[in-house]
């Protein structure tokens, strides 16, 4: 394939910088190509043909039309680029759409015709439409205006840090909640990154694909138990479901799938609970209010970010992290959130400073309850996967006294939940942190961590053994005393039809029809989010008792899936055209995909009417021959039984012959012998 350079002069094919000796510039659209990257038969012979030259896009070969592509290094695109130049039905828009199309790998050039336009569509084709606003590339961490128009959580971040409370797509004002606090469109993010799985071919470039298991209703955890006192502060704790997992409580690192043996997966990245009760029944973070779970001589298992700590700041991939202690919870005291006194490393803290010492990986869970952050769950208790602390120091916080402070980083195999990327991480740069400057009992890794990036295998793993438990771990007994996995027949759904499952109404449980994006990140079809608030205005008019007129009051229109107030949004709804064009485009594929189906299931089952007939046919045939041979067994048996009857009957007649000769004979003697003794008397 031959490529050219792009506008910072780096070639797009080997992606290196040419020198002024390597490059070629063509003569007709001044574009900078890389001479040892072109095909030899597109190279000038001499330095006078290269002051002439043209590059293969602007290249146009003789009028006959060329029905084959070579295949040969680039001759291929060549070819396929010459064809389009030479199709007199497109104009010359359609013409560069389809070249650019072709040059950066959308289009595919098959082996057969490839003027005739059969050329397979990408799965991310359906995406048209909804690049980010800013960077025009697929939205990472997609965020999602009321207007309909999607951006990157760091582009838009980007935007509004440039003092614009404004749409850089439309210009229309943002609500100030949503521009200071943005929320991640989750659906969208999924539905980009399923794309990218299956344009890749696999769940996970370079590591084994997922197994998903199905679970019974029976195999489903018990909810923990609620009692009347319980229900206004959460469930009780003295109640809580059992441990579903066959890890200890020290265990580190992921819990896998041989420890899981009711679902026989283990606990991924994404799983989501209600509450820290039903994380806890599954071992991602056992402590029921505890944000870090640990042993001071042992290391930390888990920490949870709940927004506990005002000094805490959560970046997605990395995060700074406080210490707990430091709080007056003398007497009945629960909820004192003001620092009294320094924190130090000691108990909890010595166990997630003894963690970063070692390298040892440290699961995270993340809560809706912290309010702060853009990479928070809407309700319940996720899953996030494993971060390992690369720091650990002391500082004076913001209520004055001094706290102890972690920089985690993510280092799982499986891609976060707020990205669309389809692997896991990669070994990256530590951030810097400006509050080092300040910091006292800075505590760094010296050794090699535990947990480690493998380079030849791809993939985060113990490069060290972990430290042997000192509890033990529980018994969960399998279902019908087998530790097997479940087998059930499942159909296998296309591509298209998984991405449309993605897009459901959290109302209706859906597809969206006029999808509605809240600020909030929600995706809701137009008609369930009317037909929640309808007879409700958005403003309640009061009056006094001595019947004069009060000032009116705005209703709270609280969003069907979290607590924030949408009536502002809900006063002039924007339907979200590009999610409405993915919709639209994947049930066109999910028809022309079942119609596909039912065709094909027409001819099975012609071919199997044709094969029964054919196979009753031979059945008879057999049934007839059988007969045929039946009947020539019968008339052999009765042809030899007549036979061995005649005989039978010959031999009959001569003995009664005999026996009437041998009567006569005997007769013959009496009479003489009776008339001798006549004779003598």
């Amino acid at each position: 394939m031959a490529l050219p350079c792009d506008s910072d002069g780096i070639c797009m094919f080997c992606k290196t910088k040419p020198t002024i000796l390597e490059s070629l510039i063509c003569k007709t659209c001044i574009t900078p190509w890389h001479v040892p990257c072109l095909p030899v038969n597109d190279r000038p012979v001499n330095m006078a043909d290269a002051e002439k030259w043209v590059c293969p896009d602007c290249t146009i070969m003789s009028i006959e039309p060329v029905t084959r592509c070579n295949h040969g290094g680039g001759g291929s695109i060549v070819a396929a680029v010459r064809v389009i130049q030479l199709d007199a039905r497109l104009s010359d828009e359609e013409k560069d759409k389809k070249r650019q199309e072709l040059l950066i790998g959308s289009l595919k050039v098959t082996d057969g015709n490839c003027a005739e336009g059969d050329v397979m569509n990408s799965v991310l084709d359906v995406f048209d439409g909804s690049e980010c606003s800013i960077c025009m590339q697929l939205p990472e961490r997609p965020v999602t205006t009321p207007c309909g128009h999607n951006f990157c959580l760091r582009c838009f971040e980007k935007w509004i840090s440039q003092g614009s409370g404004k749409c850089a797509n439309c210009r229309c004002l943002l609500p100030p909640k949503m521009a200071k606090n943005p929320r991640i469109n989750s659906q969208l993010a999924l539905a980009i990154r399923m794309a990218k799985m299956a344009r890749s071919g696999c769940d996970v470039p370079g590591g084994p694909p997922k197994i998903y298991q199905f679970i019974h209703n029976q195999d489903r955890p018990d909810s923990a138990f609620t009692t009347e006192r319980a229900k206004k502060p959460g469930l009780a704790n003295a109640c809580s479901g059992k441990i579903l997992v066959t890890v200890p409580q020290d265990h580190l690192g992921p819990i896998p799938a041989e420890n899981d043996p009711t679902r026989n997966r283990g606990v991924l990245v994404g799983d989501t609970w209600t509450s820290r009760m039903a994380c806890r029944q599954w071992g991602a973070h056992f402590p029921h209010i505890s944000g870090i779970c640990g042993q001071s001589t042992f290391g930390a298992q888990s920490v949870a970010l709940s927004g506990g700590y005002v000094d805490d700041e959560d970046h997605g991939e990395w995060f700074l992290y406080t210490g707990s202690g430091g709080r007056d919870l003398s007497g009945n005291k629960r909820t004192n959130k003001n620092q009294s006194f320094d924190q130090k490393f000691e108990n909890m803290n010595e166990a997630l400073r003894l963690s970063c010492l070692k390298g040892y990986p440290v699961r995270v869970v993340r809560s809706s309850k912290e309010k702060r952050s853009a990479y928070a769950p809407d309700e319940g208790v996720r899953y996030d996967g494993i971060y390992r602390i690369e720091k650990c120091w002391r500082k004076v916080g913001k209520q004055g006294c001094k706290v102890c402070r972690y920089l985690f980083v993510r280092c799982d195999n499986e891609p976060a939940p707020w990205t669309s990327n389809d692997c896991g991480d990669r070994p990256r740069p530590l951030p810097k942190i400006e509050e080092l400057k300040g910091a006292v009992d800075l505590t760094e890794r010296k050794e090699a961590p535990s947990w480690d990036y493998d380079e030849e295998k791809g993939c985060w793993l113990w490069k060290r053994p972990p430290p042997e438990s000192r509890k033990l771990a529980g018994t969960v007994s399998p279902v019908n005393g087998k530790t097997g996995k479940v087998k059930r027949k499942v159909k296998t759904a296309s591509v298209k039809e998984k991405l449309l499952k993605e897009f459901a109404c959290q109302i209706c449980r859906k597809v969206l029809a006029n999808p509605l994006t809240t600020p909030c990140a929600h995706n809701f079809c137009k008609a369930c989010l009317e037909g929640v608030f309808s007879g409700q205005s958005f403003v309640r008019e009061r009056a006094c008792q001595s019947g004069r007129s009060l000032r009116t009051q705005k209703n709270i229109m609280k969003c069907p899936s979290c607590q924030n107030d949408i009536a502002e949004f809900l006063q002039n709804p924007q339907i979200n055209r590009p999610m409405m064009g993915i919709i639209e485009a994947l049930q066109r594929e999910a028809e022309q995909m079942e119609e596909n189906s039912s065709e094909s299931s027409e001819k099975n089952d012609e071919n199997e009417k044709n094969v029964s007939e054919v196979s009753e046919q031979c059945d008879s045939s057999e049934e007839v021959l059988e007969e045929i041979k039946d009947n020539n067994m019968n008339r052999t048996k009765k042809l030899r039984k007549c036979a061995k009857g005649a005989v039978v009957e010959n031999k009959e007649e001569h003995n009664d012959e005999a026996s009437d000769v041998k009567g006569n004979e005997g007769r013959g003697k009496r009479d003489l012998a009776s008339s001798n003794m006549h004779v003598m008397v």
